[in-house]
């Protein structure tokens, strides 16, 4: 696409050519332009870690040994296994 812009080829063709939208284009063509090849790199996605997070880092490994070390049916639950409604509940 990049090579194509290069040789003078329109937007409207590159998308032709590649199949994406004439916008997909003219932005993948301006971060290259802003930022060379590294500008066309996949930023980091989701949330930052530990962001919205409901328990404290020492609340989820505490958990974590539980789960590990107990069975639901252990710590008087109505569950055999371990499963989403079982975590919940234990929370």
């Amino acid at each position: 696409m990049i090579r194509l812009h290069k040789r003078g080829v329109e937007s409207a063709q590159i998308a032709q050519v590649t199949e994406l939208s004439d916008t997909a284009v003219k932005k993948i063509i301006r971060l290259y332009e802003t930022g060379g090849a590294a500008g066309l790199k996949p930023g980091r996605r989701g949330r930052r870690v530990g962001d919205k997070r409901s328990l404290s880092e020492e609340q989820e490994l505490r958990l974590q040994r539980l789960i590990c070390d107990k069975r639901p049916e252990q710590l008087k639950m109505d569950f055999a296994l371990w499963n989403r409604s079982a975590v919940s509940q234990l929370i």
